[in-house]
Protein backbone atom coordinates (compact mmCIF):
# COMPACT_ATOMS: atom_id res chain seq x y z
CA UNK A 1 0.00 0.00 0.00
CA UNK A 2 1.66 3.12 -1.17
CA UNK A 3 -0.03 6.05 0.51
CA UNK A 4 -1.20 5.12 3.96
CA UNK A 5 -1.90 2.35 6.38
CA UNK A 6 -5.58 2.50 7.11
CA UNK A 7 -8.89 3.35 5.49
CA UNK A 8 -9.05 6.71 7.25
CA UNK A 9 -5.41 7.72 6.94
CA UNK A 10 -4.21 10.54 4.73
CA UNK A 11 -3.84 9.36 1.17
CA UNK A 12 -2.90 11.95 -1.46
CA UNK A 13 -3.63 11.13 -5.06
CA UNK A 14 -0.86 9.51 -7.04
CA UNK A 15 -1.03 12.42 -9.45
CA UNK A 16 -0.40 14.91 -6.65
CA UNK A 17 2.64 12.96 -5.47
CA UNK A 18 4.01 12.81 -8.99
CA UNK A 19 3.38 16.50 -9.50
CA UNK A 20 5.32 17.45 -6.38
CA UNK A 21 8.59 18.14 -8.11
CA UNK A 22 8.79 15.07 -10.36
CA UNK A 23 7.89 16.74 -13.62
CA UNK A 24 7.52 15.01 -16.97
CA UNK A 25 10.24 12.41 -17.49
CA UNK A 26 8.78 9.86 -19.88
CA UNK A 27 11.46 10.51 -22.46
CA UNK A 28 14.30 9.72 -20.07
CA UNK A 29 12.71 6.48 -18.98
CA UNK A 30 11.87 5.45 -22.51
CA UNK A 31 15.46 6.03 -23.57
CA UNK A 32 16.80 4.03 -20.65
CA UNK A 33 14.37 1.12 -20.72
CA UNK A 34 12.98 -0.40 -23.92
CA UNK A 35 9.24 -0.91 -23.71
CA UNK A 36 8.39 -4.32 -22.31
CA UNK A 37 5.96 -6.75 -23.87
CA UNK A 38 2.97 -8.09 -21.99
CA UNK A 39 5.04 -11.19 -21.27
CA UNK A 40 8.70 -11.22 -20.25
CA UNK A 41 11.05 -10.96 -23.23
CA UNK A 42 13.15 -13.95 -24.20
CA UNK A 43 16.30 -14.03 -22.12
CA UNK A 44 18.95 -16.66 -21.61
CA UNK A 45 19.29 -16.05 -17.88
CA UNK A 46 18.71 -19.08 -15.70
CA UNK A 47 17.66 -17.30 -12.53
CA UNK A 48 14.03 -16.78 -11.68
CA UNK A 49 11.91 -15.58 -8.80
CA UNK A 50 11.33 -18.55 -6.47
CA UNK A 51 7.57 -19.25 -6.37
CA UNK A 52 7.58 -19.17 -2.59
CA UNK A 53 8.89 -15.60 -2.62
CA UNK A 54 6.03 -14.13 -4.66
CA UNK A 55 3.47 -12.07 -2.77
CA UNK A 56 0.89 -9.36 -3.43
CA UNK A 57 0.11 -6.15 -1.57
CA UNK A 58 -3.59 -6.24 -0.71
CA UNK A 59 -3.88 -2.52 -1.45
CA UNK A 60 -3.96 -3.65 -5.10
CA UNK A 61 -7.29 -5.45 -4.58
CA UNK A 62 -8.73 -3.10 -1.96
CA UNK A 63 -11.97 -2.50 -3.89
CA UNK A 64 -12.61 -6.24 -4.13
CA UNK A 65 -11.76 -6.68 -0.46
CA UNK A 66 -14.42 -4.16 0.48
CA UNK A 67 -17.03 -6.14 -1.46
CA UNK A 68 -16.05 -9.66 -0.39
CA UNK A 69 -12.86 -10.11 1.61
CA UNK A 70 -13.07 -13.89 1.89
CA UNK A 71 -13.73 -14.48 -1.81
CA UNK A 72 -10.91 -12.14 -2.80
CA UNK A 73 -8.35 -13.91 -0.64
CA UNK A 74 -9.57 -17.27 -1.93
CA UNK A 75 -9.12 -15.99 -5.47
CA UNK A 76 -5.54 -14.92 -4.77
CA UNK A 77 -4.79 -18.32 -3.30
CA UNK A 78 -6.29 -19.92 -6.40
CA UNK A 79 -3.97 -17.93 -8.66
CA UNK A 80 -1.06 -19.44 -6.77
CA UNK A 81 0.01 -16.71 -4.37
CA UNK A 82 1.56 -18.37 -1.31
CA UNK A 83 1.43 -15.18 0.75
CA UNK A 84 0.17 -11.62 0.94
CA UNK A 85 1.19 -8.31 2.42
CA UNK A 86 -1.62 -6.99 4.59
CA UNK A 87 -3.19 -3.55 4.31
CA UNK A 88 -6.28 -1.82 5.70
CA UNK A 89 -6.63 -3.94 8.80
CA UNK A 90 -8.30 -7.28 9.42
CA UNK A 91 -11.81 -6.54 8.12
CA UNK A 92 -13.70 -7.41 11.27
CA UNK A 93 -11.52 -10.30 12.42
CA UNK A 94 -9.03 -10.55 15.22
CA UNK A 95 -5.47 -11.45 14.31
CA UNK A 96 -6.09 -14.98 15.55
CA UNK A 97 -9.26 -15.32 13.48
CA UNK A 98 -7.55 -13.98 10.37
CA UNK A 99 -4.66 -16.40 10.86
CA UNK A 100 -7.10 -19.33 11.02
CA UNK A 101 -8.88 -18.13 7.88
CA UNK A 102 -5.66 -17.71 5.91
CA UNK A 103 -4.34 -21.06 7.11
CA UNK A 104 -7.49 -22.64 5.72
CA UNK A 105 -6.74 -21.14 2.32
CA UNK A 106 -3.11 -22.21 2.41
CA UNK A 107 -1.92 -18.61 2.20
CA UNK A 108 0.23 -16.66 4.66
CA UNK A 109 0.33 -13.03 5.73
CA UNK A 110 4.11 -12.70 5.72
CA UNK A 111 4.21 -8.91 5.86
CA UNK A 112 2.06 -5.89 6.65
CA UNK A 113 2.00 -2.15 6.14
CA UNK A 114 1.62 -0.38 9.47
CA UNK A 115 2.07 3.24 10.38
CA UNK A 116 4.25 4.41 13.23
CA UNK A 117 2.60 3.60 16.54
CA UNK A 118 1.38 6.58 18.59
CA UNK A 119 2.58 5.04 21.87
CA UNK A 120 4.24 1.98 23.35
CA UNK A 121 0.95 0.22 24.05
CA UNK A 122 -0.08 0.49 20.42
CA UNK A 123 3.35 -0.79 19.37
CA UNK A 124 2.98 -3.82 21.64
CA UNK A 125 -0.41 -4.60 20.12
CA UNK A 126 0.91 -4.19 16.59
CA UNK A 127 3.79 -6.56 17.27
CA UNK A 128 1.62 -9.10 19.08
CA UNK A 129 -0.80 -9.20 16.15
CA UNK A 130 2.05 -9.68 13.67
CA UNK A 131 3.41 -12.57 15.72
CA UNK A 132 -0.04 -14.17 15.91
CA UNK A 133 -0.39 -13.92 12.14
CA UNK A 134 2.99 -15.56 11.61
CA UNK A 135 4.49 -12.56 9.86
CA UNK A 136 8.16 -12.21 9.06
CA UNK A 137 8.05 -8.49 8.25
CA UNK A 138 6.27 -5.32 9.31
CA UNK A 139 6.80 -2.22 7.20
CA UNK A 140 6.19 1.51 7.56
CA UNK A 141 4.47 2.43 4.28
CA UNK A 142 4.53 6.21 4.03
CA UNK A 143 5.98 9.30 5.67
CA UNK A 144 6.20 12.78 4.18
CA UNK A 145 7.57 16.10 5.38
CA UNK A 146 9.84 18.88 4.18
CA UNK A 147 11.39 19.18 7.66
CA UNK A 148 14.84 17.74 8.29
CA UNK A 149 14.14 17.50 12.02
CA UNK A 150 10.91 15.59 11.40
CA UNK A 151 12.67 12.98 9.27
CA UNK A 152 15.34 12.58 11.94
CA UNK A 153 12.66 12.12 14.59
CA UNK A 154 10.88 9.53 12.47
CA UNK A 155 14.13 7.63 11.94
CA UNK A 156 14.75 7.63 15.68
CA UNK A 157 11.24 6.32 16.33
CA UNK A 158 11.62 3.61 13.69
CA UNK A 159 14.82 2.43 15.33
CA UNK A 160 12.96 2.12 18.63
CA UNK A 161 10.08 0.21 17.05
CA UNK A 162 12.48 -1.98 15.09
CA UNK A 163 14.33 -2.98 18.25
CA UNK A 164 11.04 -4.05 19.84
CA UNK A 165 10.06 -5.94 16.70
CA UNK A 166 13.42 -7.71 16.60
CA UNK A 167 12.95 -8.90 20.19
CA UNK A 168 9.71 -10.53 19.03
CA UNK A 169 11.42 -12.21 16.09
CA UNK A 170 10.15 -9.78 13.42
CA UNK A 171 11.96 -7.77 10.77
CA UNK A 172 11.04 -4.10 10.56
CA UNK A 173 11.28 -2.11 7.34
CA UNK A 174 10.58 1.13 5.52
CA UNK A 175 8.84 1.46 2.14
CA UNK A 176 9.83 4.30 -0.19
CA UNK A 177 7.99 6.57 -2.57
CA UNK A 178 9.53 9.11 -4.94
CA UNK A 179 9.57 12.16 -2.69
CA UNK A 180 12.29 10.69 -0.49
CA UNK A 181 14.64 11.24 -3.44
CA UNK A 182 13.34 14.59 -4.68
CA UNK A 183 12.49 16.66 -1.58
CA UNK A 184 15.23 19.15 -0.68
CA UNK A 185 15.49 19.41 3.10
CA UNK A 186 18.20 22.05 2.83
CA UNK A 187 21.66 22.02 1.37
CA UNK A 188 20.64 19.43 -1.17
CA UNK A 189 19.96 16.82 1.51
CA UNK A 190 16.97 14.55 0.86
CA UNK A 191 14.78 12.40 3.12
CA UNK A 192 16.55 9.36 1.64
CA UNK A 193 19.88 10.75 2.79
CA UNK A 194 18.48 11.10 6.30
CA UNK A 195 16.91 7.66 6.38
CA UNK A 196 19.94 5.81 5.08
CA UNK A 197 22.23 7.63 7.51
CA UNK A 198 19.96 7.47 10.58
CA UNK A 199 18.15 4.11 10.37
CA UNK A 200 20.08 1.38 12.17
CA UNK A 201 21.02 -1.19 9.48
CA UNK A 202 21.14 -3.87 12.16
CA UNK A 203 17.44 -3.32 12.87
CA UNK A 204 15.73 -1.73 9.88
CA UNK A 205 15.59 -3.11 6.36
CA UNK A 206 14.26 -1.51 3.19
CA UNK A 207 11.28 -2.49 1.09
CA UNK A 208 12.14 -0.86 -2.22
CA UNK A 209 9.21 0.11 -4.38
CA UNK A 210 10.78 -0.15 -7.82
CA UNK A 211 8.18 2.02 -9.54
CA UNK A 212 8.67 4.84 -7.07
CA UNK A 213 12.47 4.54 -7.08
CA UNK A 214 12.44 4.79 -10.88
CA UNK A 215 10.02 7.72 -10.67
CA UNK A 216 12.38 9.37 -8.22
CA UNK A 217 15.12 9.02 -10.82
CA UNK A 218 12.87 10.61 -13.42
CA UNK A 219 12.19 13.47 -11.02
CA UNK A 220 15.92 13.93 -10.50
CA UNK A 221 16.39 14.17 -14.26
CA UNK A 222 18.85 11.29 -14.51
CA UNK A 223 19.60 9.74 -17.89
CA UNK A 224 18.86 6.19 -16.74
CA UNK A 225 16.14 6.01 -14.06
CA UNK A 226 16.40 2.23 -13.77
CA UNK A 227 20.12 2.57 -13.04
CA UNK A 228 19.19 5.20 -10.46
CA UNK A 229 16.92 2.67 -8.75
CA UNK A 230 19.65 0.03 -8.83
CA UNK A 231 22.12 2.47 -7.30
CA UNK A 232 19.61 3.29 -4.56
CA UNK A 233 19.45 -0.41 -3.74
CA UNK A 234 23.19 -1.03 -3.89
CA UNK A 235 24.33 2.04 -1.98
CA UNK A 236 21.96 1.82 0.98
CA UNK A 237 23.68 0.54 4.14
CA UNK A 238 20.41 -1.08 5.15
CA UNK A 239 19.55 -4.48 3.71
CA UNK A 240 17.00 -4.53 0.91
CA UNK A 241 14.87 -7.59 1.67
CA UNK A 242 11.60 -6.84 -0.14
CA UNK A 243 10.55 -5.35 -3.48
CA UNK A 244 7.26 -3.80 -4.47
CA UNK A 245 7.07 -4.77 -8.13
CA UNK A 246 4.89 -2.58 -10.31
CA UNK A 247 5.44 -1.30 -13.81
CA UNK A 248 5.36 2.21 -15.25
CA UNK A 249 3.74 3.52 -18.42
CA UNK A 250 5.55 6.14 -20.47
CA UNK A 251 3.23 8.85 -19.15
CA UNK A 252 4.18 7.98 -15.56
CA UNK A 253 1.04 6.03 -14.71
CA UNK A 254 1.38 2.75 -12.87
CA UNK A 255 1.07 -0.33 -15.07
CA UNK A 256 0.39 -4.02 -14.73
CA UNK A 257 3.61 -6.02 -14.82
CA UNK A 258 5.04 -6.49 -18.29
CA UNK A 259 2.94 -3.77 -19.90
CA UNK A 260 5.19 -0.83 -19.07
CA UNK A 261 8.77 0.32 -19.48
CA UNK A 262 10.68 -0.88 -16.42
CA UNK A 263 13.32 -3.53 -17.12
CA UNK A 264 12.85 -5.71 -14.06
CA UNK A 265 15.50 -8.15 -15.29
CA UNK A 266 18.16 -5.50 -14.69
CA UNK A 267 16.91 -4.79 -11.19
CA UNK A 268 16.49 -8.42 -10.15
CA UNK A 269 19.85 -9.40 -11.64
CA UNK A 270 21.52 -6.59 -9.71
CA UNK A 271 20.00 -7.54 -6.36
CA UNK A 272 17.92 -10.50 -5.19
CA UNK A 273 15.48 -10.11 -2.32
CA UNK A 274 13.40 -12.41 -0.15
CA UNK A 275 9.98 -11.16 -1.24
CA UNK A 276 8.74 -9.93 -4.63
CA UNK A 277 5.44 -8.21 -3.93
CA UNK A 278 3.10 -7.50 -6.85
CA UNK A 279 1.36 -4.13 -6.64
CA UNK A 280 -0.56 -1.69 -8.78
CA UNK A 281 -2.48 1.08 -7.03
CA UNK A 282 -4.50 1.71 -10.20
CA UNK A 283 -5.13 -1.65 -11.92
CA UNK A 284 -5.17 -1.43 -15.71
CA UNK A 285 -8.36 -3.50 -16.10
CA UNK A 286 -9.54 -4.99 -12.81
CA UNK A 287 -7.75 -5.70 -9.53
CA UNK A 288 -8.08 -9.44 -10.07
CA UNK A 289 -6.66 -9.16 -13.57
CA UNK A 290 -3.71 -7.21 -12.18
CA UNK A 291 -3.13 -9.96 -9.62
CA UNK A 292 -3.20 -12.65 -12.32
CA UNK A 293 -0.92 -10.76 -14.71
CA UNK A 294 1.57 -9.97 -11.95
CA UNK A 295 1.83 -13.51 -10.68
CA UNK A 296 2.28 -14.98 -14.16
CA UNK A 297 4.85 -12.38 -15.10
CA UNK A 298 7.03 -13.12 -12.09
CA UNK A 299 6.72 -16.86 -12.64
CA UNK A 300 7.89 -16.55 -16.25
CA UNK A 301 10.60 -13.93 -15.87
CA UNK A 302 14.20 -15.08 -16.26
CA UNK A 303 17.20 -12.91 -15.49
Amino acid sequence: MCYGYGPDSYRPSRRSVLAAGLGLGAGALAAASPAAAATPPHHHGRDRVPPGQISIQLWTVRDDLAQDYDATLAYLAGIGYPKVELALGYFGRTAQQLRAFLDGLGIRASSSHDGLSPDDAALETKIANAVTLGQTYMVVPYLASDSLDQWKAWAERMNVEAAAARRAGLRYGYHNHAHEFTTDLGGGRTPWDVLTSELDPRLVHLEIDIYWAVTGGVGRGVADPVRFAIDVIRKAPQRVLQYHVKDRHLDGDMADLGTGTIDFRRVFDAHRVREYIVENDTPDVTPRRTAEVGYRYLRKLRF
